[in-house]
């Protein structure tokens, strides 16, 4: 269980490497400098003149996410009939990887256009997301989680609501990226002084600021659920680490719109959304834990 705990940690810190590198290579107009696929410009190792040391950077770490992804499903198949929960994860995260090395490939095909974009992130983000699964339910046995406080079950479905609605969040911005879309509304609350709006690039940025302002509200909500309801401390410091990384996030996309999209705000937005979506997953896999602890007592008893 040990090893899968550190394979899968070292999986999750490389994945999460590949998307922040993925994100700036887009961001940076780098994201067709190697035209096809899987070698650049017919090139194992390409010039890297023009942008395309991003992009080849950016494929040869997710090449180095493959052998750990390998190695972690090896360690999970050999305990999966000790621990439950780990065989659905590794079915989930084999399903997931092989969806996006084809994706990875589908992507460029098609120009980076903002769909594949949107795909190759959302299950870029789901795929890490099911690292972190994989992680936390291979140390649901160790003893620093066994006398974990029993949590609701309404708790966990309102944080995977909460993860539920920053992934769609995410996605959104992605489109919004991705399509040039970034400043087609330059005023708040509504776009260029009208709530109601015409064209597509104003449409999907009113509806990025919609989608982001139910993130706010259900994190606020999950928060004071979390802390006014039982609720282990480890569930309420990742809930309070979700909202905290809210309201920066609402912080850095004000930032973005006033400054008129700087790279690196741009690339520290996308990141950032990252980061709001594990911390709700991370919030309700140990909800889900604790509320399986609280069942087990129950049949117990």
């Amino acid at each position: 269980m040990k090893t899968l705990r550190r394979l899968s940690a070292a999986a999750i810190l490389v994945a999460l490497g590949t998307v922040l590198l993925g994100s700036w290579t887009r961001i940076n107009g780098a994201g067709m400098t190697c035209p096809d696929w899987p070698l650049c410009h017919g090139k194992l190792i390409p010039s890297f003149a023009d942008g395309t040391i991003w992009e080849w950077s950016h494929r040869l770490f997710a090449f180095l996410v493959a052998p750990l992804v390998v190695a972690v499903m090896v360690a999970a198949w050999r305990v999966r009939d000790r621990m439950p929960l780990v065989r659905p994860t590794l079915l989930v995260m084999g399903v997931l990887f092989a969806i996006q090395v084809a994706l990875g490939a589908a992507t460029v095909h098609l120009g980076n256009s903002p769909i594949s974009v949107v795909l190759h992130w959302g299950t870029a983000m789901a795929f890490v997301g099911s690292l972190v699964a994989m992680y936390i339910f291979s140390r649901a046995e160790s003893d620093d989680v066994r006398d974990a406080k029993p949590a609701e079950v309404a708790l966990v479905g309102m944080l995977a609501g909460t993860a539920v609605i920053a992934f769609a969040t995410m996605c959104v911005g992605a489109y919004v990226s991705s399509s040039g879309a970034g400043l087609a509304c330059l005023s708040l609350p509504g776009c260029a002084g009208n709530v109601v709006v015409y064209n597509q690039g104003q449409f999907v940025q009113m509806l990025h600021r919609i989608i982001a302002a139910a993130t706010l509200l259900s994190a606020v909500t999950s928060f004071a659920f979390a802390w006014m309801r039982p609720a282990s401390g480890r569930v309420r410091f990742a809930v309070s680490t979700g909202l905290t990384l809210v309201f920066v996030q609402v912080v850095l996309g004000l930032l973005n719109v006033a400054l008129r999209l700087p790279m690196d705000l741009r690339e520290a937005h996308a990141f950032n959304a990252a980061l709001v979506f594990l911390s709700f997953v991370t919030a309700t896999l140990l909800a889900m834990l604790d509320a399986r602890e609280l069942n087990l007592r129950a049949v117990a008893e």
